[in-house]
């Protein structure tokens, strides 16, 4: 019993605290993902200790210290996506269809046909902007039906799980699609013009995620965060940056995007509200992100029912309210934020130059 309970101590250590090692390879980072499992694994282990061990022993209370350890270590990352939190986005007040802007996003999956569900929805919720994400041409001939009432639209449809496309029903400006940091991986840029008049800049963003099957380490993701997130820090206009980030909202990676982009979460506060894996309940964690400047409040945020892809759609109404939310805090970069943000991108020879700034 107590080389078991030792093996286990020793196993959630590794995969608690090896994460702090900023190595980007995937087999590092992909302990990001899987924090609240883990804290739920630790508390289970160090009740085991308490219950099992010989407490009379110190190395007993060396592992119940360690698993405890490693259990606060996970909450330090969770907690802040629980309703003991603080809310970081301010709740919206007055609800003025004029000024409020619901987007649904969706990683369809690219190989999923389930194509009336995604319909089902968007008759159902009636969002402003519908964004799809691994859209191919057989899906984009499958939404065609959404122009009629969604006739604003950016496309670019690949079969190489990156496809991408924006229906609106709100007027879009200076659409733009790139690929910022690698070729095959597009991002989309515009301005929605609301119904008030107001524009709000728009960037839509799938970075290729570290995995043994795509990307050997999270340089590429990372980057692509960085260069948008100091590309909208330089706007004073109302910013949202929405997709599948193939990150976790705990990640560093997606705290460091957070801290030099200046933008907030309306998760935090308020739930995890996991979108990824559909299909398999305890390993769920959430990719599918909605960032937004502090000119906007939060009116509501759903996980929405499966349409057969792994990833559940995810829809987010925010309304403008400058007033409102001008006090609203984002995380504040330090020193060392801002070398490591430097850092990444010139591995890559990028630049926030590379993204597009619509109504600048």
């Amino acid at each position: 019993m107590l080389l078991t309970l030792l093996v286990c101590t020793f196993a959630i250590a590794i995969a608690t605290f090896l994460p702090l090692w900023q190595n980007p390879h995937w087999s590092v980072r992909s302990f990001d993902f899987p924090r609240l499992q883990l804290a739920v694994l630790a508390a289970l282990l160090m009740v085991t200790q308490l219950l099992l061990l010989d407490l009379a022993r110190p190395l007993s209370w060396l592992l119940v210290v360690v698993a405890g350890s490693s259990l606060v270590a996970q909450l330090w990352w969770i907690l802040p996506y629980t309703a003991i939190w603080p809310c970081e986005v301010k709740t919206a007040r007055m609800k003025n269809p004029e000024r409020t802007l619901a987007i649904l996003t969706s990683n369809v999956l690219t190989p999923n046909r389930n194509a009336p569900a995604l319909l089902k929805l968007v008759e159902q919720h009636q969002p402003d902007i519908l964004v799809t994400l691994e859209s191919d041409q057989w899906w984009e001939d499958q939404l065609a039906a959404l122009e009629s009432e969604m006739p604003y639209t950016i496309k670019c449809p690949l079969d190489n799980l990156y496809g991408m496309h924006v229906f609106s029903r709100l007027p879009l400006h200076e659409s733009e699609v790139c690929f910022l940091i690698e070729d095959k991986v597009p991002s989309m840029h515009a301005l929605v013009e609301l119904g008030s008049g107001d524009c709000v800049r728009v960037h839509f963003v799938h970075p290729a995620p570290p995995s043994p099957t795509e990307n050997d380490e999270s340089t590429e993701r990372d980057a692509e965060l960085v260069i948008v997130g100091r590309s909208v820090a330089d706007s004073d206009e109302p910013v949202i940056v929405t997709g599948d980030l193939n990150d976790v909202a705990w990640s560093p990676t997606t705290r460091l995007f957070r801290k030099v982009s200046g933008l907030l979460d309306p998760r935090v506060g308020r739930g995890f509200y996991s979108t990824f894996h559909a299909d398999y309940w305890p390993l769920r964690w959430p990719l599918d992100h909605l960032f937004h400047s502090h000119h906007f409040t939060l009116a509501s945020i759903t996980r929405l029912p499966s349409i057969g892809s792994d990833h559940f759609p995810l829809l987010t109404r925010v309304v403008l309210a400058p007033a409102r939310g001008q006090d609203q805090e984002p995380l504040r970069p330090d020193g060392d934020d801002r070398g490591r943000a430097k850092e990444i991108v010139r591995e890559q020879s990028a630049s926030k130059q590379d993204v597009p700034a619509p109504g600048e």
